[in-house]
């Protein structure tokens, strides 16, 4: 499995403290198809920029979706213009692939949009059910991002990986603008409303 896969089971598994919600799980896969593709070595960062590596593929198909969207030309893009750009919409192409996969099923009520959709018993599930209770770092920072922190919360292993700080720093600061503008949007819907509502 990879690492978006993972965090999407993992989304999908484990209460967290808040719902997640599409669009912060869009970056934060993002990051962690990043993530898989600079330890593939099809990507490597220099500073924030991200360089296309060797014509190493990743196995995974949506990974190698994402390696194929890197762009080649200089100046490169940056690891926050990525996240953007690669994140629109990337929770629902997950849950699309797991779809057809058969990794989960529609049941009633709502899950992100149209339904509430349920993981099936199966080995990737386990195996993204034994990385997350291993603690493993980049997995749980990026599950934490989102609002997921499960029963075993606590203590994060330290992330020694230069590439891996940068990618996750990005990701946060990514969440953190997403929310800064709902705030915004919210303030002005709500002003919006107060107007209307005012007496003449």
């Amino acid at each position: 499995m990879s690492t978006p896969r993972d965090l999407l089971i993992v989304a999908l598994d484990v209460e967290g403290n808040r719902p997640v919600r599409s669009g912060e799980l869009s970056l934060a896969l993002a990051g962690a198809e990043l993530l898989d593709l600079s330890e593939a070595e099809a990507v490597h960062l220099d500073g924030d920029r991200m360089v296309p590596g060797g014509p190493t593929a990743p196995t995974d198909p949506l990974l190698k979706e994402a390696a194929a969207a890197l762009v080649v030309a200089e100046p490169f893009e940056s690891v926050g213009d990525w996240l953007w750009r690669r994140g629109g919409g990337l929770a629902a192409t997950y849950m699309a692939a797991f779809e057809s996969e058969g990794l989960v099923e529609k049941q009633g009520g709502r899950h992100f949009r149209g339904g509430h959709t349920v993981l099936v018993d199966s080995i990737p599930r386990r195996q993204a059910a034994e990385r997350w209770s291993s603690a493993e770092p980049v997995l749980r920072t990026l599950a934490e991002g989102i609002g997921i922190t499960g029963e075993s919360a606590g203590e994060v292993p330290e992330i020694a990986d230069d590439a891996a700080e940068t990618v996750l720093a990005a990701v946060n600061g990514a969440l953190q603008e997403l929310e800064a503008e709902r705030q915004r949007r919210s303030i002005e819907e709500a002003a919006y409303d107060n107007v209307w509502r005012s007496p003449e």
